[in-house]
């Protein structure tokens, strides 16, 4: 137990026969139970994990049947805890990149009662990101971002970051079958949690990177992750602020895009007046600015309205 809580740690793991038992051997003392979920895997990391948990009473281990992505992975796992009751469900990876040393600074906000979830930062300080590639980093920054708009937690950095803790009470809430199963699935969970008015702390610590590279390939990955982001918006909108309690700012993001848009087409047209057509750029052209401008303000708006909503919401 860790101050008076009982914790449980999923580990998905694919292809991690090098990784997963280092990381398993490292896990601290007062964790009550260890999840471990190969999610198929076609080396021997089922095997290591079978001589880890022979070693240690308290790794239970399971396997898919088929590959279905780390965030069913972590699914099946939180499934199989919140059945032995813990307080506190902790993930950290199978590939050793997440320091079990700092996970009792996850669980503490938690045990402080001053948020449901808590998820690590490693782009705060240039001293915990020096490990980091440049790329990863600028992918990073991106889909910061755009999980800021998705989800509505403003102040949270690095949601891309796989060493979360969460409380029994955000599990049993968010409907762990509806969780995006692959690359993704941290950003989905955010929306959620945001939608059952649950808040989130972020916990600075420092990148750790050793023979695991990872496998996200960040140029594909932030399309992807877009289309996911962008949907998961219009579900947190519809269901926020029209469903369960309802809020102009949903008028401001609608009238916002929309003003966007057909400015931007104005434009568009102002330089095919101007270039194609050969007539003077200046009437369409201020007509363009002045329609982006106003879009652009009810977007403003409602993004400050979002913010609010999430300073005062919440179950604390």
């Amino acid at each position: 137990m860790y101050r008076e809580r009982r914790i449980a740690v999923v580990v998905p793991a694919y292809n991690e026969e090098l990784l997963i038992g280092p990381t398993l051997e490292t896990m601290p003392e007062f964790v009550d139970r260890v999840y471990v979920v190969d999610d198929c895997s076609s080396d021997e990391t089922s095997a290591r994990i079978g001589e880890r948990a022979a070693q240690d009473p308290r790794i239970v281990s399971i396997r898919h049947e088929t590959n279905s992505g780390v965030g069913a992975a972590i699914v099946t796992g939180y499934a199989a805890a919140l059945a032995e009751d813990p307080d506190i469900v902790a993930v950290m990876a199978g590939d050793n990149q997440m320091d079990p040393a700092f996970l009792p600074k996850l669980l503490d906000p938690i045990v402080d009662e001053k948020a449901d979830y808590a998820v690590g930062n490693r782009l705060i300080n240039p001293e915990f990101r020096k490990d980091m590639s440049r790329w990863r980093f600028v992918g990073n920054a991106a889909l910061t971002l755009l999980t800021k708009i998705a989800s509505g937690y403003w102040q949270l950095v690095d949601p891309q970051n796989g060493y979360t803790a969460i409380s029994r009470r955000a599990l049993e809430t968010i409907p762990l079958d509806a969780v995006y199963p692959r690359y993704g699935y941290c950003n989905d969970i955010l929306v959620r949690l945001n939608v059952y008015g649950f808040r989130v702390q972020n916990v600075p610590h420092p990148a750790r990177y050793g023979l695991e590279r990872s496998k996200i390939k960040y140029s594909s990955y932030i399309l992807r992750l877009s289309g996911l982001l962008l949907k998961d918006f219009l579900w947190r909108m519809k269901t926020k602020y029209v469903v369960m309690g309802f809020h102009p700012l949903v008028f401001y993001y609608f009238f916002g895009a929309i003003f966007t848009v057909l400015g931007l087409l104005v434009g568009v047209y102002a330089l095919h007046f101007k270039f194609v057509q050969g007539y003077p750029i200046f009437v369409p052209a201020v007509i363009a600015i002045l329609i982006f401008g106003l879009g652009a303000q009810f977007l403003l708006f409602a993004m400050l309205f979002d913010m609010q909503a999430e300073k005062n919401g919440g179950w604390y």
